[in-house]
This record gives structure tokens, sequence and C-alpha cells, in this order.
């Protein structure tokens, strides 16, 4: 090799090693800044909200008996018309009343009589109220003695006679509530930054969580708790 060729040889060696630093260096310079952004911190938010129920379903049980089938049908009928009346006489529409057929029992249809059992043949009746108006269901509800006077017991300790209370408008408070989570969540995240002596920077990921709707307490079933919980993460920065 002469002298020319072995000083090419030498420069173009440098370049190349020259050119492998630097991109070394640049490989490196980018690896630390993946890392640093690798820096977050995941987060929930909670946002709870009372709301009230804006649809009611009022079940009115009772059971009449006789030993006469034909009687037991008349007596039915007459309390069904009672409380049907009392039902109007609050303020309920008939669009808003429905009525069943009296579900019959007959006590010795198995071939075994209990002589404690006085009558043969028990009817229980429910007539329904379903409405949007749940103030005025709740006042009625109040005025049940009426029914008793006429005679009437009404069933109110079985399951499935409990009012039951409905909130159908999720739609119209979920943007706010969803917006009310986010802040509680990057209040925590600026909390967490600060006692790790960071600065909080912008959202990774989000999800929303699944909305729950559950009676305030046993003695107000009509006022309903919605809640989410959303879950962000955060990138980090010094």
């Amino acid at each position: 090799m002469n002298k020319n060729n072995a000083i090419s040889a030498l420069i173009l060696g440098s370049l190349l090693c020259l050119g492998l630093v630097i991109l070394g260096n640049g490989i490196g310079q980018s690896l630390i800044e993946i890392k640093s952004m690798e820096r977050t911190v995941t987060v929930k938010g909670l946002a709870e909200q009372e709301v009230k129920a804006n649809i009611a379903i009022w079940p009115i049980r009772f059971t009449e008996v006789d030993n006469d089938l034909s009687t037991l049908y008349q007596t039915v009928q007459i309390q069904t018309d009672k409380v049907i009346s009392f039902l109007l006489k609050q303020g309920f529409t008939v669009d808003e009343i429905s009525s069943s057929l009296p579900s019959i029992e007959d006590r010795q249809a198995q071939g075994y009589v209990d002589p404690n059992v006085k009558y043969r043949y028990a009817a229980k009746v429910t007539i329904s109220i379903y409405t949007k108006r749940v103030d005025l269901l709740l006042a009625s509800r109040k005025n049940m003695i009426e029914l008793a006077k006429e005679g009437i017991a009404i069933s109110s300790q079985d399951y499935n006679s409990k009012t039951e209370f409905l909130f159908t408008e999720l739609n119209a408070v979920k943007p706010t509530m969803v917006q009310a989570a986010t802040i509680n969540a990057r209040q925590i995240a600026n909390k967490f930054a600060q006692d790790s002596d960071s600065v909080l920077g912008k959202i990774k990921s989000a999800s929303q969580g699944q909305f729950s709707i559950s009676d305030r307490d046993s003695n107000t079933p009509h006022i309903k708790r919605v809640r989410v919980v959303s879950t962000l993460t955060y990138y980090l920065k010094d």
C-alpha cells in the first residue's frame, strides 16, 4: 500500500469512527428522552351526585278469602274498584293505573286440608301505579289509612310490595360528572407530582368507569346517589 492510499484509509476510518460516535450519542439521548417520557402516575377521580328519582312503580297488593268462589270474585271486584277510586281521588290518571287478574289459590287442591285454615279460596290482587309524578305518589302513600277504613288490608311487608323508584335520566348528568371526576383526578395527580418534586404533564391515557345508581339510604329510596370513577394516567416531568 503506497503512502496516499494509507492516508486515505486513515481519513476514512476516522470519519467512520466519528459518525459512529455521533450516532451513538444521538441514540443515547433519544433513549434518555424516551425513558423520561415513561415517568407516569395513574390516579382515580371520583364524582358523586344526588338526584331525585323520576319514575315510581307502586304495587298495591291485597288478599281476599272466601269459601264460595263466585262470592270471592264479587268481593275482589268491589275491593278493586275501591282501590282504583282511591287512586283517582289522589290525582292519578287512568293511564297511570293498571290492574291484573286476581291469583286464586285453592287451599284444598292438594288433597290436604289444614284444620287451621278457615277459608278454602284466597285471591291475591295487584293494582299498580306507574308514574313520573314521584311527589304525588309519596303523598298518596301517606293516605293509605283510607283503604283500611274500607276494610282493605294492604300488604306492605313482602318484597314484591315494595315501591320501586327509578332514575332514567343518566345522560343528562353524565357530562358534568365526567368533568368533575377528571378535575378530581388531576387534583390528586398534582398533589403526587408536588410530593415527588415533579411537574404534572399531559394525559397519557384515560378511561371512564361505569356509572352506578343506588339509594341514598333505606329511608329515602326516591333519592338516588349517582357515582362514577374515572382512571387517568399523566406524564411526569422534572
